[in-house]
């Protein structure tokens, strides 16, 4: 692979629940439906309660949001600007702060592997102690 993009499914909080590593000029949307799909078959109820998903710009079209709600019956929101210039778009940064997490760790700053799958696994062992010291805060706080 000459470049590689790193798709990432999270939850309200940052939490990774798919990761899929590709070649850079894979689509964003077949890929996504291709990670929700694989989170189906896994078993996972993951999916059941979400009622909405927000994607970016790129996941736009009438087609991702059908295969959406055909996959998991959530309706797809697509935040955008609505100028050229600086504003914080909402919840979008949720997504950014995960992959600001994964920078911390050398071994993702730079695309050290070989295999996609070994990104992946990289990713889930990264954000296994983040994904605990994130529900360990919230669960003292209830």
């Amino acid at each position: 692979m000459k470049g590689r993009k790193c798709h990432l499914i999270v939850d309200s909080l940052g939490l990774v629940l798919k990761v899929i590593v590709t070649e850079a000029n894979a689509s964003e949307r077949i890929v996504t439906a291709y990670a929700l799909m694989s989170l189906l078959e896994e078993g996972t109820q993951l999916l059941e309660s979400v009622k909405s998903m927000l994607v970016d710009q790129g996941y736009r079209g009438d087609t991702f949001g059908l295969a959406i709600w055909l996959l998991i019956q959530a309706k797809v929101q697509v935040i955008s600007r609505s100028g050229k210039s600086f504003e914080i778009l909402p919840k979008i940064w949720i997504v950014e702060r995960t992959f600001g997490w994964l920078n911390w760790y050398r071994r993702l700053s730079k695309d050290y592997e070989h295999l996609p799958e070994m990104s992946e696994a990289a990713i889930y062992a990264v954000m296994t102690p983040i994904m605990l010291r994130r529900l360990s805060a919230t669960s003292t706080t209830l």
